[in-house]
Order: C-alpha cells, then sequence, then structure tokens
C-alpha cells in the first residue's frame, strides 16, 4: 500500500526517490536541469502531494565554493528560493530538504523545521558524506532523528566523499593537497565503477544509459547515497505510522 503520494524536486537520477519508493511512497518527479528541465518555470497544484523531497543544487554554500572562484568561475546559483516556492505553492503536510552542511534554513513560516546533520558513515557504510537534512511539517516539530537507524560502530574501512567532478589521477591519493589542479577532477571507467559501489547503487547501474563516463560520474555524485536515503525514508514513514504528521 502507497505511504503517499510525493513530489521529488530537483531528482537528477532519482538516488533519493528509489529510497522513497522502496518505502511505499508513489514518487513523481518534477523538473531537472539534467533533462532539459527549468525548475523556475515549474509550478505544482496545491493540496495533491503530501510530501515533498530534494536537494537543491550546493555549490552555493559548498566548501569548495571558494576553489571554483579562485579559478575565475563562479559557483551554481542559490536554488533553495525555488524548493521554498514549490513547497508552499504544494501546500504539502511535511518536506524533507537536503543539502551541504552550511547550507541556510528555508524560510517556510507554515511548517515547524528541524535540521540535523547525518554523515554516511554513521549508518556504517565506507563513503565519508555528511550532509544536512531540513525536515518540515505542518504539526507539531517532529525530531527525525528519532527514528533514524544508527549503526553500532562505524566501518574502519572508510574511503572519502564522492565527487560529481571525479576523483584524483591513480597513484596520487597520498599526496592530497600538493597537488596542481590537473590532477583533480579526473574521471574514468574506475571511478564511475567505485562512484556506485560507494553510493550503495548495484554494479550495473547506468550501464546502459546514453551518458558518457563523465555524465555518469556526475549524475552519480550528485545523488543522495542510497543507503542513507533509505535511513531518511525509513524515518519519515516511522513518523508518518506513529502519527507524528499532521493528517489535515
Amino acid at each position: 500500500m502507497s505511504a503517499g503520494l510525493v513530489l521529488s524536486l530537483f531528482p537528477g537520477i532519482g538516488l533519493l526517490d528509489m529510497a522513497f519508493e522502496e518505502e511505499g511512497f508513489c514518487v513523481v518527479r518534477g523538473p531537472d536541469l539534467l533533462w532539459g528541465g527549468d525548475i523556475h518555470r515549474f509550478h505544482p497544484p496545491a493540496g495533491k502531494f503530501d510530501g515533498v523531497i530534494g536537494g537543491p543544487p550546493c555549490q552555493a554554500f559548498s566548501r569548495f565554493a571558494h576553489l571554483v572562484r579562485a579559478t575565475g568561475k563562479k559557483p551554481g546559483p542559490d536554488l533553495i528560493p525555488e524548493f521554498v516556492r514549490c513547497v508552499a505553492a504544494a501546500q504539502s503536510r511535511w518536506f524533507v530538504m537536503e543539502n551541504v552542511p552550511d547550507a541556510p534554513w528555508p524560510e517556510l513560516p507554515a511548517y515547524k523545521i528541524q535540521s540535523f546533520l547525518l554523515d554516511n558513515r554513521w549508518l556504517g557504510e565506507k563513503q565519508a558524506r555528511r550532509r544536512r537534512w531540513f525536515f518540515g511539517n505542518r504539526g507539531v516539530g517532529v525530531d527525525l532523528r528519532r527514528y533514524i537507524q544508527l549503526a553500532a560502530l562505524e566501518d574502519p574501512d572508510w574511503h572519502r566523499t564522492v565527487l560529481a567532478s571525479g576523483g584524483m589521477r591513480p597513484g596520487t591519493e597520498t599526496k592530497r593537497g600538493r597537488l596542481p589542479g590537473k590532477n583533480y577532477g579526473y574521471t574514468s571507467k574506475l571511478t564511475v565503477k567505485l562512484a556506485r559501489e560507494l553510493q550503495g547503487l548495484p554494479p550495473d547501474f547506468l550501464d546502459h544509459c546514453p551518458f558518457t563516463v563523465h555524465g555518469k560520474q556526475h549524475a552519480i555524485g550528485n545523488g543522495v547515497p542510497l543507503p542513507m536515503g533509505r535511513a531518511i525514508a525509513k524515518a519519515v514513514k516511522a513518523a508518518l505510522e506513529q502519527g507524528n504528521v499532521e493528517v489535515a
């Protein structure tokens, strides 16, 4: 039985969507730049969705933004206001927003919003990937951390965060911080294979998708790790089942 109709904003290749679908939610994907969509032209109908999920692009608040500026480029725009606009228009019962740790709070006065940090390693996974999560509810404030199952111990065989831009050239891993920029952002079939593994995806994920190697790395690296998405989806479902999220 469906746990509710959910609108996914900035879905990318749908990794967070997959986690919510596994928990019985019916997920409707909004527009995404990856598929030629434009969030600025999207206007969701009011009262149709139980929840809204998504992770607006995080470049504007990433701790690597200064490196982007140092190369003469501009970080991506702040699209959290577009997420806020769509949630307000949809008038959903609840929403979940994912972003980098330094992301600002979404301004939605109609919701009681709780925020917390969650690292992928706290779930027993190898990849160190810390993200800030926001859970908004029209009823009483709900601390979603109460419903997240953390691992008793972290995996000692840890790995750095998977990046959309790729990794370091082979043989340079131990020289991080002392390398010219050309050694960063390396992509190959091996980096894509590793990214899939660390993100908790099947070994053949995107094998039949007409993306380039760089495109696959970008899409996988921009997604929420599937184990982290599952932890959030299970927590939301548990909060709903226990009646801690307003129904009306």
